[in-house]
């Protein structure tokens, strides 16, 4: 976008737009308008009462969008107009006035708007409006809409009536008045563009265009045709010198609810088939040339991101700290927040998403929970939550599968919780797939103020985020010009959004106004999430019958709708996958490895484990045999629970199909990872952590992380109790202690005879690292009471 934009609206628009020849016989720049003299059969009584004694001269032509102007054609003296028509000399408002010798100055321009209520769409309008020192004249502020439900039928007249009245009250000598919709409109340019670019088409008023016609389709051929741009007036936008737009609006006097659309349209209608014996140019000029954009509500609020001034490449986001709260200085003190938690589908790392929750910065007492579990699978973690944290919550309502609720419905009784509750400030919807890792996540989403605001969360190391950049024209996801880089943390702000998903923060106020409908999550055939933000952005923007295309989206009413907004401000989290998550195991998170690696290494790597690279945390109790952390306390108790329910242990025979050839030397008695399908999971272990570690101990040398024997063995005083010496068939080996001495067993460890240097006391969760062919002859000591688990690997046979 240039610097000199003047407006940005919810329109496309053309440039030079042409009428064709048909309806334009002279040439350009010579104009000698034909003869149209009014038949004398012409009765006067057809013309509606807002249309009588008065008329619009060419300036009126809307041509390309929102703001054509047409250029000056003057009516020539020798035009006859009857003697009996009403109207015996041209009316002020359709003579075109003598050019002034420059612009006029900016306090010559009035912009007027009406505006019911201060909508997210009007505090944007006057935000834009103020940044460029913009006089406004609002309207019906505070008062009611009477003027229809214009989203879905005609209406508007309430429009016309405020300005009349208000017009009829002001000195408009000298006055340029600009009267625009102010929900879906933002100025990007001052008035001194603004007025110099309206002297340039030599007009006294100027309508917008829109490619549709509304509100009568049956009017549409009666519009001359054009070559290009749009080609049917808009009511959105008027502007024109003071006294000719009281004149016209004077004639107003049907009912706020009838169309002002139409009122507007008939006007120039009326003057376009020559009733008043003229003719329009054969050129017309788009109005502010290259540099005024018009365009669709969703691209409007992608624009207003960054115009006039919100964001740029050197101050980054200059407006994301207007209109904050300071929750410290709130007198009413931090306001109560409903939590809605959503289990909708089976979700790896439950147990760990709640316990997230409970680490959130917030007063415990203010905060309310609302849980929604749609999988039994689930049922045993929501009884321990419940069961350990009702009493921590002010209030704590399950609503479980046997409910039999719909997604939609659930989303519905957990919002409209807060709505009914007057005391609710704030409502915070979160799904099982959001892990959140900022503790201040609810307090940052509430001082940022806005009626919807979602912290940005994404999947690791993709592009999947909990928000869409645009919409493609059938209301799906399309990609934004600016999505990578906000995904990506390139741009950071607070940016208005069509759709959000996974986690939102909705103001309570908003849940009792706006958004109090009931039935947000259900819309036709969307998902509940689409149908939210389908009724939040758009509640008077529909799709008109039998339309062709987006243009039918009938932008020109106010929309009701509420702006959404994601942050990116600070880091929040992530989305975990729930995709293709395997449910028919014990524990189904250790075979998360591969979907989702971070939540894997958070919950199974030892938290120690970085210590060996930084800190030197590695031991080396016998000579190179090294010592050092690698899984969880919770990695080795779900390991040994894993091969416990598959159950079927070897028993330490010599003969053993499960390899080649069929005859183990020196057996033990074990389960193989392959045996429960752990085997390509347990490699990637190996690759990712175990290499790292083989390249700091044994220098030079690079492992290729694979291994055929990997296994976890049992040691039981009535069993196998001990293992003979031996050597392993590996370059290399790892012994992993799954349990704890003293605690679990008594006895064994492992001697390794080269060297008559034993390590009697196992750590859980250490890992042995050795030679594993040579040097390292070693022998497993017996184990005296209990079981004994250990995880073993040969890696590089």
């Amino acid at each position: 976008m240039t610097q000199n934009t003047t407006l940005t609206q919810n329109t496309t628009l053309t440039q030079n737009t042409t009428l064709s020849p048909e309806h334009h016989p002279v040439a350009e720049h010579h104009h000698v308008a034909e003869h149209h003299p009014v038949p004398e059969h012409h009765p006067i009584s057809r013309t509606p009462p807002y249309l009588q004694n008065t008329t619009l001269s060419p300036e009126h032509h809307p041509v390309a969008e929102h703001h054509h102007v047409a250029e000056h054609h003057p009516v020539p003296e020798h035009h006859p107009v009857p003697e009996h028509h009403p109207i015996s000399r041209t009316p002020p408002c359709s003579r075109t006035p003598p050019s002034p010798r420059g612009t006029p100055p900016v306090e010559n321009l009035l912009v007027v708007t009406v505006a019911t209520g201060e909508t997210d769409g009007f505090q944007r309008f006057m935000q834009s409006a103020n940044y460029f020192n913009y006089t406004v004249k609002v309207l019906g502020l505070g008062s009611d809409w009477r003027g229809g439900d214009v989203g879905t039928s005609i209406g508007g007249g309430q429009k016309v009536r405020l300005l009349k009245e208000a017009l009829e009250v002001l000195d408009l000598k000298d006055m340029v008045v600009l009267v625009v919709d102010s929900y879906d409109l933002i100025f990007s340019g001052g008035p001194e563009e603004l007025l110099s670019k309206f002297q340039q088409t030599n007009h006294r008023v100027v309508f917008a265009a829109e490619g549709l016609v509304w509100p009568d389709k049956r009017l549409a051929e009666k519009y001359p045709s054009v070559r290009s741009g749009k080609r049917f007036l808009n009511s959105g936008g008027i502007m024109g010198y003071g006294t000719s737009i009281k004149e016209m609006v004077g004639q107003w006097n049907l009912h706020d609810n009838d169309d002002d659309q139409l009122f507007y349209t008939k006007i120039y209608l009326d003057f376009q088939t020559g009733r008043f014996g003229l003719k329009l140019p054969e050129r017309v000029e788009m109005y502010a040339g290259t540099d005024l954009l018009m365009c669709f509500q969703i691209y409007l609020n992608y624009l207003a991101n960054y115009v006039p001034n919100a964001w740029n490449n050197e101050q980054a986001c200059t407006i994301c700290d207007h209109n904050m709260l300071d929750l410290s200085q709130l007198e009413v003190g931090t306001p109560p927040v409903l939590l809605g938690v959503f289990i909708e589908q089976p979700s790896p790392f439950l147990p760990e998403f709640f316990q997230r929750l409970l680490t959130l910065d917030y007063p415990r007492e203010k905060l309310s929970l609302f849980l929604h579990n749609q999988e039994v699978l689930h049922e045993k973690h929501i009884e321990k939550f419940w069961t350990e944290q009702r009493h921590h919550f002010k209030s704590f309502k399950v609503v479980g599968p046997e409910e039999n609720l719909s997604q939609g419905d659930a989303r519905n009784m957990g919002m409209d919780l807060c709505r009914k509750d007057s005391s609710c400030g704030y409502y915070f919807s979160i799904d099982s797939d959001v892990m959140l890792t900022n503790r201040q996540t609810l307090k940052i989403l509430i001082e940022q103020n806005r009626k919807v605001i979602a912290p940005l969360v994404t999947r690791h190391g993709k592009l999947w985020s909990n928000f869409w950049g645009s919409l493609s024209l059938d209301g799906y996801y399309a990609r934004s010009e600016d999505y990578i880089d906000i995904v990506q943390g390139k741009r950071i702000g607070v940016w208005n959004v069509p759709f959000l998903a996974h986690v939102y923060l909705v103001q309570g106020a908003a849940l009792r106004d706006e958004l109090k409908e009931k039935n947000l999550f259900v819309l036709e055939k969307l998902d509940p999430d689409m149908a939210l933000c389908r009724h939040t952005r758009e509640m008077t923007s529909h799709r008109e019958k039998g339309s062709p295309s987006p243009e039918s989206f009938h932008m020109l009413r106010p929309p009701k709708g509420v702006f959404m907004f994601i942050t990116n401000r600070q880091e929040f989290g992530r989305l975990i996958s729930t995709a293709n998550y395997n449910t028919s195991h014990y524990n189904n998170d250790l075979w998360q490895i591969f979907l989702n690696p971070v939540d894997w290494k958070e919950k199974y790597i030892h938290k120690n484990y970085s210590h060996i690279f930084t800190s030197n945390v590695m031991e080396q109790p016998c000579p190179d045999v090294f010592w050092f952390p690698v899984l969880s306390q919770t990695a080795c108790d779900e390991i040994v629970e894993e091969m416990e329910n598959y159950g079927s242990w070897s028993g330490g025979r010599h003969e053993d199909k499960r390899i080649t050839g069929g005859y183990e030397t020196v057996p033990t008695d074990d389960i193989h990872m392959k045996q429960i399908g752990f085997d390509k999971e347990w490699l990637h272990f190996i690759r990712e952590y175990i290499s790292p570690v083989t390249l700091k101990v044994f220098s030079g040398y690079y492992t290729k992380g694979f291994a055929v024997m990997n296994f976890v063995v049992k040691y039981t005083p009535g069993r196998q109790s001990y293992l003979r010496p031996h050597h392993d068939s590996s370059t290399f080996t790892i012994n992993i202690a799954l349990n704890n001495k003293h605690l679990d067993f008594e006895g064994g460890g492992c001697r390794f005879h080269r060297y008559n240097c034993s390590i009697e006391s196992p750590r859980k969760g250490w890992s042995f690292m050795h030679p594993g062919r040579l040097t390292h002859l070693h022998e497993g000591l017996p184990t005296t009471n209990g079981t004994r688990y250990i995880a073993i690997s040969f890696i590089d046979p």
